[in-house]
């Protein structure tokens, strides 16, 4: 964080971001920068050290921008039930989803900053969104009992993280938690435990990507 004075994240955020409308989800509006290394620098430099997190929250992400779209156009399978958004960064998946009609969203993300962002992001779009800090993929609780759905977006870019988080999936599926996941492809995506459900061309990812648009797929935990 980069300051305990109360504000100074929102200050931040403000600084370094614009409020504008998500590519494929227009309906819903992020704090949002242009490209990622100058706001990594700026947070660092605000912070006073190197070495944070990458600022992930400042972003939407192709994954989290196909789930949200997902659960916009199909609101039954949020409708009424308890959601947690894993790797949550902006919060796009977990707003959509508070959008869709869910009975609670709670957002998780190991980066203080992201949690600031979604709180601000949830508010902006007027929506309820309970951010949590926290690395819950080793939590043997986790997901509490009477969570109906589990998101995760764009999570499998690295082995390790892919191995902790498949291992979490597996564990909410096994409590009779639906599964959704959006991503674009990255390399460690466990395809073979996964159903395709939708498919999206997501634009303007110059600024993060390989490419400007990316055919983004939402899966199903089978």
């Amino acid at each position: 964080m980069a300051s305990s004075r109360p504000g100074a994240a929102l200050e931040l955020i403000q600084a370094v971001t614009r409020l504008t409308p998500v590519p494929l989800v227009p309906e819903i509006q992020l704090h949002q920068a242009s490209e990622p290394i100058s706001l990594w620098e700026y947070t660092e430099l605000a912070a006073g050290r190197t070495g944070l997190a990458p600022p992930f929250w400042g972003f939407a992400w192709p994954g989290g921008q196909a789930l949200a779209r997902y659960l916009l156009d199909h609101p039954a399978v949020a409708g009424g039930r308890q959601v947690a958004d894993i790797g949550s960064g902006s919060g796009l998946a977990a707003i959509a989803a508070a959008r869709a009609g869910a009975a609670t969203v709670t957002a998780y993300d190991t980066d203080p900053l992201a949690i600031e962002a979604i709180t601000i992001n949830a508010a902006a779009n007027g929506e309820t969104v309970t951010a949590v800090c926290a690395d819950v993929t080793d939590e043997a609780g986790f997901p509490a009992a009477g969570t109906g759905l589990l998101l995760v977006g764009d999570a499998f870019y690295q082995r390790d993280l892919a191995g902790r988080v498949l291992r979490l999936l597996l564990r909410a599926h096994g409590r009779g938690a639906a599964v959704l996941v959006g991503d674009p492809g990255r390399a460690y995506l466990p395809r073979d435990r996964l159903v395709p459900l939708a498919a999206y061309d997501v634009p303007g990812l110059a600024a993060l990507e390989d490419a400007d648009r990316k055919r983004t797929t939402v899966w199903r935990l089978a």
